[in-house]
């Protein structure tokens, strides 16, 4: 049986500096307020491939299954 996916967008601004405990090691998980007020928890890891030297910033759209566990996580422009 195949499960559902649920999805949800968010902006997201984090600066370099900020961005480094997750990438020590000291937080492992991000928390954001998504579109429509819900209240998100997801690992850190998800957001490597958007790292800049500036940090982490723009729309993003984060996929997971009926289980809540993350699938994928997009920058979208929307």
């Amino acid at each position: 049986m195949t499960k559902a996916m649920n999805e949800v967008r968010f902006h997201l601004a984090i600066p370099a500096e900020r961005y480094l405990a997750y990438y020590r090691g000291a937080a492992s998980h991000v928390e954001v307020t998504a579109d429509g007020g819900a209240r998100l928890r997801f690992p850190a890891r998800l957001l490597r491939p958007y790292v800049t030297p500036e940090g982490v910033y723009g729309r993003f759209l984060l996929r997971y299954d009926d289980d809540y566990r993350a699938v994928c996580l997009e920058r979208t422009s929307l």
